[in-house]
C-alpha cells in the first residue's frame, strides 16, 4: 500500500511560497509534457496568488510539436536580469544537472524548493517535496495548490491534466493509482478539455516523425531471447528526414510494447552535439532501469530513465546488454 504524502513537507512549501513574491520556475531540459505541464501550472496558480513569476527553461531546442498548443509563450530562453532576487522553484528534476549545465541559477538563488517524484531525486533544494508514489509531479502540485487554497480554474486544470495523462501513458503505466484516477476526474470536472487534449497530443503526428519511426524500428534489433530491443536514430535520420529531435519522443513505447520484451532502449544522436541520448523503458514491474541510467550519470522513474553519453552505438549497445543482463529479474 502506498504512505501518504506527508502533509509537512507541502505545509513547507507553500509556507515558503506565501513568504516570498518573487519566483523563478525550471524545469528540465527537453521538457516532456509532465515538465510542461507543471511548470505552466505553477505559474497560473502563483499569477493567481499575484506572485511575480518568470518561466525559464535552458537551450534553443524546440518545444515538441504536440505541445504548441499550451500557452507558453511566456517560457523564457534566457536568464531574467533580476533572477539573484528570485526564489527558484524546480518542477519534475530528478537532479540539478537536469536544469542545465550553468551551476549560476542554482547556486544564485535566494531559496531554492525542489518538487518532483522521482525516486532518484537528489533533493538539491533547501525545501524538497519528493513523493515518489505520485504519479506526476502534476499530481504533487496538486496538493500544494490545495495547500495555497489556490482556485482550479480550467487553464490551470489543463496543464495539470496533461502532466498526469503523459506520464501515466494515458492512465496504462503501472504508476496510474487510485489517486491519480481521482484526479483525473477533479481535473476533468473543473474544465480541462480532455478531448482536445488528446487530438493534440496523441493524434497530431508530422509525416517527418513517421519516417522517423519507420527507421527505428527498421533498425531495430532483439537480444538475450527477446527480453531486449534496441534500436537506434543517427544525426543524419534527422537531417535527410528533416525531422527535429523532440520527433523521437514516444518511438521507445513501440520498441517497449514488442511481444516478450522486459526493456527497450533507443539510442539517438542529436543535431546539436556529440553526446548520444539514451531513452530506456522497462515492460516489467521488477526491472529498474533507473538504476542503469545512473551507472551513466543518468535518472529517471523505474520504468522510464535516461541518460547521454559520448560512447558509440555499439558500445552503448553492449553495455546496455551486460546491465540488463545483471539487472533482469530471473523468468520462471
Amino acid at each position: 500500500m502506498n504512505s501518504p504524502q506527508k502533509t509537512s513537507d507541502v505545509a513547507a512549501v507553500a509556507d515558503a511560497i506565501r513568504s516570498h513574491d518573487r519566483f523563478l520556475l525550471v524545469t528540465h531540459e527537453n521538457p516532456d509534457g509532465d515538465a510542461l505541464g507543471s511548470i505552466l501550472a505553477l505559474k497560473l496558480a502563483l499569477d493567481q496568488l499575484g506572485k511575480d513569476t518568470v518561466m525559464y527553461l535552458y537551450g534553443d531546442a524546440p518545444l515538441p510539436v504536440e505541445y504548441s498548443f499550451m500557452p507558453l509563450a511566456e517560457l523564457r530562453r534566457l536568464l531574467p536580469d533580476d533572477w539573484r532576487e528570485r526564489v527558484l522553484i524546480a518542477v519534475d528534476c530528478a537532479n540539478e544537472t537536469r536544469i542545465g549545465p550553468e551551476p549560476e541559477p542554482l547556486e544564485g538563488a535566494p531559496l531554492v524548493l525542489d518538487i518532483d517524484h522521482h525516486h532518484d531525486n537528489t533533493r538539491f533544494g533547501r525545501i524538497n517535496l519528493i513523493v515518489p508514489n505520485a504519479s506526476s509531479t502534476g499530481e504533487v502540485l496538486r496538493d500544494v495548490f490545495a495547500e495555497l487554497g489556490v482556485e482550479l480554474t480550467p487553464e490551470i486544470a489543463e496543464p495539470l491534466y496533461i502532466a498526469l495523462v503523459t506520464d501515466t501513458g494515458r492512465f496504462q503505466y503501472s504508476n496510474t493509482t487510485a489517486k491519480a484516477l481521482r484526479l483525473a476526474a477533479e481535473l476533468v470536472e473543473a474544465g480541462a478539455d480532455v478531448h482536445r487534449i488528446f487530438r493534440r497530443v496523441y493524434e497530431t503526428v508530422q509525416f517527418a516523425k513517421l519516417k522517423l519511426l519507420a527507421r527505428a524500428l527498421e533498425r531495430a534489433q532483439i537480444y538475450d531471447g527477446g527480453r531486449l530491443v534496441v534500436s537506434y536514430l543517427l544525426r543524419s535520420d534527422f537531417t535527410d528526414i528533416g525531422a527535429a529531435e523532440a520527433y523521437s519522443e514516444g518511438i521507445i513505447d513501440y520498441l517497449r510494447a514488442v511481444e516478450g520484451a522486459d526493456m527497450a532502449a533507443l539510442i539517438r544522436e542529436p543535431r546539436d552535439g556529440p553526446a548520444r541520448r539514451v531513452s530506456l523503458r522497462a515492460s516489467n514491474d521488477e526491472l529498474d532501469v533507473s538504476a542503469i541510467a545512473r551507472n551513466w550519470g543518468g535518472g529517471g522513474h523505474r520504468q522510464a530513465a535516461g541518460f547521454s553519453s559520448d560512447a558509440s552505438i555499439e558500445e552503448i549497445t553492449e553495455s546496455i546488454q551486460r546491465e540488463f543482463l545483471a539487472s533482469a529479474p530471473t523468468r520462471t
